[in-house]
């Protein structure tokens, strides 16, 4: 089989780990970086890589087989990626889980009209957490579910502490309690509250002369980001912030108490978690396995749009089926 030919839409730091990614896999080759910069002014980690910009992107339809997204869930994969699949097999990371019924309706539009196939909502959660949620419902249909995050940066949220009077750099890290963690273990199945379940730890560079304060108490009142949680706030100087806080960790769990058996009074424990220390890498990671789903799938002739419950598993690996069933079955 040739090999899958990737387009990255999109070059920060999901975008360079896809380009990492792509080195790691035999079956696959880097077609293109496109942007919204000038491209003159990007240097690719791989040398000799193509730059285009996002402008011209449609004379490249012929040339990619799978044209991965990425943007922010925010504002541009909400546009992205139904515009895009008009002209190409697409893959996005779309991780607003309420608004994904209402993207996924956009995308499968554009896709089948086009007869292009996309795949959307793929990384770790939504994605890979999605999977285990599903089995471990389906397997335990008596018991209670539950989803941990962290220890980890929270990029929504470092945002906005940065955009706090006085900060001048910031980051946030989201902490799972770990006594909530050990109730769910017990089979308790305990009934937790926002604040129950996570701690949020803020590290802040002030302005000089800024009001600490002030800061603290904008930080932890803030609607929508802290005012549900017990947050910390620390100072610390901008040598320390560059030295300690230079990497993008992050994680969690997916926990799932059920009872079986005769009167169900059997206690079953279903527990899956990831500790990362680069979110986009391992995101990037996921994204370029499923682009090998895609491209069997699109030979096969599928179109429209799916997401990780539709794709078995075997279409992710390099190996064939005898041989999975050879080695890891």
């Amino acid at each position: 089989m040739s090999k899958v030919r990737i387009g990255i839409a999109g070059y920060g730091n999901l975008g360079k780990g896809v380009e990492l990614a792509i080195r790691q896999n035999d079956d696959m080759e880097l077609a293109g970086i496109f942007t919204r910069r000038d491209p003159s002014t990007l240097k690719p980690l791989t040398a000799g890589a193509p730059v285009y910009s996002i402008d011209s992107i449609q004379d490249k339809k012929d040339d990619i087989d799978v044209l991965i997204i990425c943007g922010g869930s925010a504002t541009d994969l909400p546009k992205q990626t139904p515009e895009l699949a008009k002209y190409f097999n697409v893959i996005d990371s779309f991780d607003t889980h309420a608004r994904i019924p209402e993207h996924f309706a956009n995308v499968d539009k554009a896709a089948k009209e086009s007869g292009h196939l996309a795949f959307i909502s793929l990384g770790w959660d939504p994605g890979l957490f999605s999977l285990n949620r599903l089995y471990a419902e389906s397997i335990l249909p008596n018991g209670k579910s539950y989803t941990f995050w962290g220890k980890g940066v929270s990029q929504g949220h470092s945002d906005a502490i940065r955009r706090v009077e006085g900060v001048k750099r910031g980051i946030q890290y989201t902490i799972p309690v770990e006594s909530a963690m050990e109730q769910v273990r017990s089979g308790s199945q305990p009934e937790l509250t926002t604040r129950q379940k996570h701690t949020r730890e803020c590290w802040i560079v002030p302005e000089e002369g800024a009001d600490l304060a002030k800061i603290e108490e904008s930080i932890k009142t803030m609607k929508n980001y802290f005012d549900q949680y017990d947050t910390t706030v620390n100072f610390i100087t901008e040598e320390e912030f560059d030295a300690v806080h230079n990497k993008m960790p992050h994680g969690g769990f997916v926990m799932r108490s059920g009872l079986t058996g005769d009167g169900e009074k059997t206690h079953q424990m279903i527990e899956y978690s990831l500790k990362l220390e680069s979110n986009p890498e391992f995101t990037a990671s996921v994204l370029i396995c499923f682009a090998r789903a895609m491209a069997r799938l699109k030979a096969e002739g599928a179109t429209g749009c799916k997401t990780a419950f539709d794709i078995a598993p075997a279409y992710l690996s390099p190996l064939s089926a005898e041989e999975l069933r050879a080695t890891m079955l």
